[in-house]
């Protein structure tokens, strides 16, 4: 045990900027599992009625649930509730945020291939369970907002064939809206945190096992250093969350009033992280048939089947790509974008897709804001959604093949003042005719002299 921890101790690290995004994810993990464990003691979990006589007037004597009773609570009268409950959702924000920003970090520079394949299904796995954790902490406050998306989930359920209002009716306790706090409540609180937690121990336990992914000139650091910064980061990332939550306002359910199934609230928009499926949902058209007596809505079923699919696709892509090109070797070092043109027209091509379906989502406020029609606002979605992925695909693939046309390898070494040795690529190379264009020459250590 000596031996394997004196082995880390000493071990080099990248240091690149991009590798940082794991860590964050995990330091806005343990901003929230702090906040949440506050939270926790002041919330409610129940859907009993009560009426509000607490210290916001506009809400004083509606009736609401005990879960929205004890969120305006915490807000307005818990000293420094307000503030824990904006870092606990800005938090989650920058979680998934950064989680997302590390696995496309880990497309690009094929950060996915052997020995750091099961790296890739780890970070997939945390943002499915992150958005899940998201989307059930959301629902607990009990308000219109999420109210409404409650009810848009119970939509969807209800037009899936054949077990859809059995599904429904599990998940809510009954006919909506149910009592789904007593399924969502200990899914955030205790199952879905363990489960990240397990993930976040697992991809720590990959990066010790295995060399840990760097860029083949890429800067580098000791693992006793990485420590040092890494605590440096966790400080920065919880100053960030701390200074958002007392600045910015964010979820202010006391302007939405307590949840109604009867009535839902304009203007206000799922999370920006769901906002691709909502998004989905507004760009398929209205097709419906009746089969066996049962309307089936493709309305909602196609999003939801394209979604999932897209969903599944890049989970699985770096299964496809190594049955697709017999690529099993192990890999030391990670691969620059502009190295592997297909792959990273492949990814922007995915991002077209999913920003257009994110886009979409704000279609409503778009056509107010810049007086626009909605319905010529989706029919440009939906052009878009078609024709985008395909042209990003190409004009990333010719962008990616011109720079590395811009910088071939010239067979030319040179010996840098720390003793290594790198190339000089056409880029590199001074004008034709200029001071040190053609003086270079070889030195009797290997290295070039100009």
């Amino acid at each position: 045990m000596r031996r394997f921890w004196g082995g880390v101790r000493g071990r080099v690290v990248g240091d690149h900027w991009a590798l940082l995004f794991g860590q964050i994810a995990f330091y806005s993990f343990v901003m929230l599992v702090v906040s949440g464990v506050v939270l926790t003691v002041y919330y409610e979990p129940s859907v009993g009625r009560v009426m509000y006589d607490g210290a916001y007037g506009p809400l004083r004597g509606l009736p609401m649930s005990r879960a929205l009773d004890s969120t305006l609570r915490i807000s307005f009268e818990v000293r420094g509730g307000l503030l824990v409950r904006q870092i606990h959702h800005w938090a989650t924000l920058l979680m998934v945020g950064a989680i997302t920003l590390q696995l496309l970090r880990l497309f690009f520079t094929a950060g996915f291939r052997r020995p750091w394949r099961v790296g890739w299904v780890v970070v997939f796995g945390l943002l499915v369970v992150a958005l899940g954790a998201a989307l059930t902490g959301t629902s607990l406050p009990d308000d219109m907002a999420s109210g409404t998306s409650l009810a848009v989930l119970d939509g969807v359920l209800q037009a899936t064939p054949f077990v859809g209002s059995a599904v429904s009716y599990v998940l809510f306790g009954g006919e909506f809206p149910g009592d789904v706090i007593s399924w969502f409540y200990p899914l955030h609180v205790i199952v879905l945190p363990a489960v990240l937690l397990l993930l976040f121990v697992t991809a720590a336990v990959q990066g010790l096992r295995h060399k840990p992914a760097n860029f083949a000139n890429g800067p580098t650091k000791t693992a006793k250093v990485a420590v040092v910064k890494g605590a440096g980061l966790f400080c920065f990332v919880a100053g960030i969350s701390v200074l958002m939550g007392a600045t910015a306002t964010i979820n202010p359910l006391w302007l939405y009033g307590p949840a109604d199934p009867a009535n839902a609230s304009a203007g206000v928009g799922p999370a920006w992280y769901l906002a691709f499926l909502d998004g989905s949902l507004r760009l398929a058209p209205g097709w419906e048939v009746v089969w066996w007596g049962k309307t089936i809505s493709f309305a909602i079923l196609v999003p939801v089947a394209v979604c999932t699919l897209f969903l599944a696709l890049v989970a699985a892509y770096p299964f496809i790509e190594e049955r697709l090109t017999g690529d099993r070797s192990e890999h030391d070092f990670l691969e620059r974008p502009r190295d592997n043109p297909t792959r990273t027209g492949v990814g922007v091509a995915g991002m077209t897709f999913y920003g257009v379906l994110w886009a979409a989502a704000g279609a409503d406020t778009m056509a107010v804001q810049f007086h626009l029609s909605m319905n010529v606002l989706l029919h440009t979605f939906q052009v878009l959604l078609v024709i985008g992925p395909p042209a990003a695909l190409s004009v990333t693939r010719r962008i990616c093949l011109g720079l590395q046309r811009s910088e071939f390898e010239t067979g030319r070494i040179l010996r840098r003042p720390d003793g290594g040795y790198t190339e000089i690529h056409s880029h590199e190379l001074p004008p034709s005719g200029a001071p040190g264009s053609g003086d270079a020459r070889l030195v009797p250590d290997g290295g070039r002299a100009g």
